[in-house]
């Protein structure tokens, strides 16, 4: 099955964000002065990219990291948890398949995801071996003018895209006291105006160099096929918000084999991004 029916059936299944928009809920809990601070500082950063118009869309547009900067045998592991209405999960399973086998990863993490597994997080967060990442406040493609894919609307703004990559920011921030400093977009799209303004933030934009899972859609068998295709400095993209799924097994066999070819498990932050 192709990636774009894959995420359109995702969609069709109840991928889209939440009539009532999480910024409106993430302020309805903070001070009034928060919101006027934080307004202005949105306000600034829309001046800035005001005069971009972006002629690029896709998962590699200029600006996004998708390999390790290495020519030693790594891996970095990194998985979505996206929270997506039939996507509030976590695989138990592959987690502490990680754990007993000290492997490391960087887990992307939506803000509706957040508020479904809180205690998750926290604890995730404390375990040395994974590093939290954003992976925004509504799971949004990463545009400043609106643009589609696969029947998701992307963030129709600037302002619109400091909110998807700032909010979940700050709410990880009060969560795991650590600002994140890697994002990936919900689809993993991007207009290249969006990337930069995402490294105005401070964060890094990361794609992908393997589909591991294809939306946690794949079997066991092509879980397995995809990782072992893996090179040297290899991103890997899987999901861990979908606990009935085939990616744990999946991955977890492939994950045994490569050790055995003498690859390493790494997190992003352990290596310079290409």
């Amino acid at each position: 099955m192709k990636k774009s029916i894959i995420f359109s059936l995702l969609f069709a299944l109840g991928f889209s964000a939440c009539a009532k928009t999480a910024s409106d809920n993430y302020f309805s809990e903070q001070p009034s002065s928060s919101k006027k601070e934080y307004e202005i500082f949105r306000k600034n950063i829309a001046v800035e990219f005001e005069n971009q118009t972006p002629k690029q869309w896709g998962e590699n547009v200029k600006g996004v990291k998708t390999k390790l900067f290495t020519n030693e045998k790594v891996i970095a592991l990194t998985m979505d948890a996206c929270g997506s209405p039939l996507g509030m999960g976590y695989d138990e399973k592959l987690i502490n398949f990680l754990e007993q086998e000290n492997i490391p990863a960087t887990l992307f993490i939506n803000a509706r995801w957040i508020n479904k597994n809180l205690s998750t997080l926290k604890k995730l967060s404390l375990n040395p071996l994974f590093e939290i990442a954003n992976h925004g406040l509504e799971h949004k493609p990463a545009s400043v003018n609106g643009k589609s894919i696969y029947g998701l609307n992307g963030t129709n703004s600037v302002e619109g895209l400091v909110d998807e990559i700032e909010l979940n920011a700050r709410k990880i921030e009060s969560i795991t006291h650590k600002r994140p400093k890697y994002f990936r977009s919900g689809t993993a799209y991007y207009d290249e105006v969006a990337v930069s303004v995402a490294n105005k933030l401070n964060h890094q934009v990361v794609g992908f160099s393997i589909l591991g899972d294809a939306g946690a859609t794949y079997s066991t068998k092509k879980v397995k096929e995809a990782f072992l295709k893996a090179k040297k400095g290899e991103i890997v993209i899987i999901h861990m918000n979908h606990p009935e799924s085939q990616t744990a097994i999946g991955t977890i066999e492939a994950i045994k084999e490569l050790k055995k070819e003498g690859f390493r498990f790494v997190r992003l932050s352990d290596y310079k991004l290409n």
